[in-house]
């Protein structure tokens, strides 16, 4: 299992907005994007992240290249972001 998190700075008042852009997302990841298996919305004061979880770390690196990625989300998401994202890949030890 593998795990891609990425973090956003989004201001309070655009957290829902985010949120939405999350949901909107959320089952076409699940329903296309190869390996997938979960995704989770965190939300705290400092930030949001999104958690999401693969079958491997070759399959969370090719998301970021996929147009449901780049095309949709990123742009989706650009207007609420108060900083690039920081995006981490994990594997489960």
């Amino acid at each position: 299992m593998a795990y891609l998190q990425i973090t956003l700075n989004v201001s309070a008042e655009d957290r829902a907005a985010a949120a939405g852009v999350y949901q909107r997302y959320k089952q076409p990841f699940l329903d296309t994007i190869a390996g997938a298996r979960s995704k989770e919305l965190l939300v705290r004061d400092e930030d949001v992240q999104v958690l999401h979880g693969f079958a491997s770390t070759a399959d969370a690196h090719a998301y970021l290249s996929t147009e449901l990625f780049t095309q949709d989300v990123v742009t989706a998401l650009r207007p609420y972001l108060k900083a690039a994202p920081d995006v981490r890949v994990y594997e489960s030890a």
